[in-house]
């Protein structure tokens, strides 16, 4: 490594990086104690939003609205470095906007090097993204630039990195994929999907890596099926970095990046969860001294994980379970994750993708992108699967699209509850 890339500081944090991660699960409670309660004097003191505020009160995206410049620091260190704005769209419709310092993204780009560190990636190969382009729109056939992007350039990548905006037809994809023919493949979960059942072979491909939306294991499985290579998730948000990277071992489990945020995992009482039990996802930032986010409720659910058999200190989670909006709602008001799984629709009638709506609590609609017509006892066996699948004898609607909208922000949801939370 030359003197020039020595210099830069995402480098000489993520060495530190690679020390902490083999702390004790109590020393890095306690670095991250000190850390938090620099945060909240500072808060209090420069922030008019938390002037008086409780320490327990959740922070939300209304508030996070409705607060503008008020939850803004009137004196962010200068140390910090330059300040900067970046806006969420979310996948609820509620966009917020978010400040924050150089030394923020600082741990945005050491993390994402983490990242790749853990998983021995090759930064001289072809990396493929297809996501939305936050930095402006690209030309309909893509772009190209050498290296990966900020991070990756840090430490000498020189591999190339081929884009695609998000919502080119999955047809268009395709045929950009097979002239690209790259190693490496990042997108959307639901994309990728719609890719694999597409048809797509990739003879170079090895590893897939999703981002921006919940991964849910049958997903996983039929990523790895169809192309025989490693998916693997980041857990992350535009709001507070990355939360949680998916552990090298095998294990399944997403480490929480301690150093950079805390992750709490509160049930309906707004008690910590234990391992295995899901709950809301709250976040604390560490280091956004110019907008700090503090008890910060993202919106989404997690399952809390064990102890990592990796010996990482870093704190897990077993699985990103989803939002609230994702939960099915029966009639006696009982919430549930709805098993609705690709694999049995596409076993009964050619699927191309699906998302099911819950209207009410009696009625669930089922929207299809299909080959050909679907034809009538293809349907009742289809209306029995999610019946199967939902524990519930629903009232189902089908509707027959040619493809779905996304989220402003890119993303989409295979299960809605449209019932009043």
């Amino acid at each position: 490594m030359n003197a020039r890339l020595e210099l830069r500081p995402e480098l000489s944090l993520l060495a530190r990086l690679e020390q902490s991660q083999w702390w004790s699960a109590q020393r890095l409670a306690r670095a991250q104690s000190r850390r938090l309660a620099a945060v909240v004097r500072h808060a209090r003191e420069t922030v008019p939003f938390y002037r008086g505020r409780s320490e327990s009160a959740l922070l939300t995206r209304r508030d996070i609205q409705d607060a503008g410049e008020a939850l803004r620091s009137r004196n962010v260190p200068s140390h910090h470095g330059a300040l900067y704005t970046t806006r969420s769209s979310g996948s609820t419709g509620e966009p917020v906007q978010i400040a924050a310092t150089a030394l923020v993204q600082t741990y945005w780009r050491a993390l994402t090097l983490r990242d790749h560190l853990w998983h021995r990636r090759d930064l001289d190969a072809k990396l493929c993204s297809i996501r939305p382009h936050l930095e402006g729109p690209l030309p309909a056939e893509g772009a190209v630039r050498r290296g990966w992007g900020a991070a990756t350039d840090a430490l000498g990548g020189a591999g190339p990195m081929a884009l695609l905006a998000l919502g080119a037809d999955v047809s268009v994809q395709a045929d950009w994929l097979r002239r690209h023919d790259p190693e490496y493949l990042l997108s959307f979960p639901s994309n990728l999907l719609a890719l694999a059942e597409y048809g797509l072979r990739l003879p170079r491909l090895r590893e897939v890596r999703t981002v921006g939306e919940t991964l849910p294991a049958e997903t996983r499985e039929r990523l790895r099926a169809v192309w025989n290579v490693p998916v693997t998730d980041l857990y992350s948000s535009q709001e507070v970095g990355v939360i949680a990277i998916q552990c090298p071992s095998g294990s399944g489990l997403y480490h929480v990046q301690s150093e950079s945020l805390t992750v709490e995992v509160l049930d309906e009482h707004g008690r910590a969860c234990a391992a295995g039990e899901v709950g809301r996802v709250v976040v604390s930032t560490l280091h956004n001294f110019a907008m700090p986010l503090l008890r910060y409720e993202i919106g989404d659910y997690a399952e809390v994980g064990a102890p990592c058999p990796c010996d990482r200190g870093l704190p897990t989670l077993a699985r990103i379970a989803g939002r609230k909006r994702n939960m099915l709602v029966l009639p006696n008001g009982e919430r549930r994750w709805p098993m609705s799984g690709f694999s049995a629709y596409r076993d009964i009638a050619p699927i191309r993708q699906y998302q099911l709506v819950q209207h009410d609590p009696e009625r669930i609609e089922a929207r299809f992108v299909v080959d050909r017509p679907v034809r009538a006892h293809e349907e009742q066996r289809l209306g029995a699967a999610i019946r199967e699948a939902t524990g519930y004898p629903f009232e189902i609607e089908f509707t027959y699209l040619n493809s779905f909208p996304r989220s402003a922000g890119g993303k989409f949801e295979d299960f809605v509850s449209m019932v009043d939370n």
